[in-house]
């Protein structure tokens, strides 16, 4: 797959990641979150796929979307990757509440201003 295919790819899947994120999360306070199983652990799979698919993204590809929080997605894998407790739960909330929230704006603001980042070509 070439490079422009490939971050269209990711960036599609970060926005569908995120919009399952908010769909999980909507109007649920933190510790239903915390204590519902199967909401949580789907919660922890969308943020897991979305920091591995946020990791793939090359720099010069960052660069053309400085507003999102590349570092903040970098930090939130290795959180994920930690062991259950409140720090985990922390990283849960934080991202499920602010990290997603802002990235899906972001995205949106960019496939407005930058179509092309998001055209699926070979070119």
């Amino acid at each position: 797959m070439s490079q422009p295919m490939l971050h269209s790819a990711l960036l599609g899947l970060i926005q569908s990641a995120c919009e399952s994120v908010l769909i999980l999360v909507e109007q649920l306070p933190r510790e239903e979150l915390m204590r519902s199983r199967l909401t949580r652990a789907e919660v922890q799979r969308q943020l897991a796929t979305l920091a591995a698919s946020v990791a793939q993204i090359e720099p010069e590809q960052r660069a053309t979307m400085p507003e999102l929080d590349w570092s903040g997605w970098a930090l939130m894998q290795v959180q994920l990757a930690g062991p259950p407790g409140e720090t985990l739960d922390e990283a849960l909330w934080f991202a499920s509440q602010s990290l997603v929230p802002a990235t899906l704006l972001w995205l949106r603001v960019y496939r407005q201003s930058q179509p092309d980042l998001f055209r699926m070509s070979l070119a």
